[in-house]
């Protein structure tokens, strides 16, 4: 991982940036979550149900509202993130909602290290894969944390998305669906506030479903189910059209926009 590190410590400035940008965006709604609307989709409340009284790691949590949104929901809960902005605020909210989630600032591959509890639920959700350079040691983590009996669940933008350069007025195919090579993209704003003046260094990877369901068995678990929607929760690509079910599409659904997987460690 050392040699990925330079990278990381470049994403780690961009996403302590992005904290301050998204945290006062429509998007993220501070106001409204903060007076009780959850910042959960239709999949993951769905997929996981009651979650009272289960210990819940969420992975890259941001500024931890989808942990905060587990912990109303009842679950004793846990965030990790790579940004200490977005934990300092994570944790500010928590204080102020009175709420008892617990947050931790360091790189998701490094989870063990800092944290030797087991959980019931270990919880990641849309855009995070891509920040990692190789799944393999993310899977033996998310198994190392789950006790036995406990579940996985990811729902996360399809790989085919990110085969797609944005930066330009139309997207163009520009990325392997397995690429290896790290990719960098440079430009104004954020995914919640294209209007943002900063300016967003990122480096990627990307992952085809293969890896990622590898990762996951290699690692001792037992998957559940994968599936795969041609809508997604969140407007945050160029050109959807919202549904009457509050889900943004495209035009000519030609390929899916997200998957959810769930998996059990025996």
């Amino acid at each position: 991982m050392k040699e990925n590190q330079p990278y990381f410590e470049v994403n780690k400035a961009t996403w302590n940036e992005k904290v301050k940008v998204n945290a006062t965006s429509d998007m993220y709604d501070l106001m409204s979550f903060k007076k009780g609307k959850t910042s959960l989709m239709p999949y993951e409340l769905n997929a996981l149900g009651d979650v009272s009284g289960k210990r819940l790691l969420h992975l890259q949590c941001h500024f931890g509202q989808d942990t905060l949104s587990w912990s109303r929901e009842g679950a004793k809960c846990v965030g990790v993130d790579l940004s200490d902005e977005g934990i300092a605020l994570a944790k500010k909210l928590n204080d102020e909602l009175q709420l008892d989630a617990e947050f931790v600032c360091c790189n998701v591959l490094d989870t063990s290290k800092y944290i030797n509890a087991e959980f019931d639920i270990v919880f990641t959700s849309y855009g995070v894969i891509g920040w990692l350079p190789d799944l393999k040691p993310w899977g033996k983590m998310i198994a190392e944390r789950l006790t036995s009996g406990g579940v996985f669940y990811m729902a996360e933008f399809h790989p085919i998305v990110w085969m797609f350069d944005y930066l330009d007025e139309k997207p163009t195919l520009k990325y392997g669906y397995m690429q290896d090579d790290v990719i960098y993209e440079e430009y104004e704003g954020t995914y919640a506030n294209t209007n943002s003046k900063m300016v967003s260094k990122e480096y990627g990877w990307n992952h085809g479903l293969s890896e990622v369901v590898n990762a996951l068995t290699e690692a001792g678990l037992h998957i559940d189910y994968l599936n795969e929607y041609d809508e997604s929760p969140y407007n945050v690509l160029p050109d959807l059209i919202k549904t009457q079910s509050e889900m943004y599409v495209t035009k000519d659904k030609l390929y899916p926009l997200i998957f959810e997987i769930k998996a059990t460690k025996p």
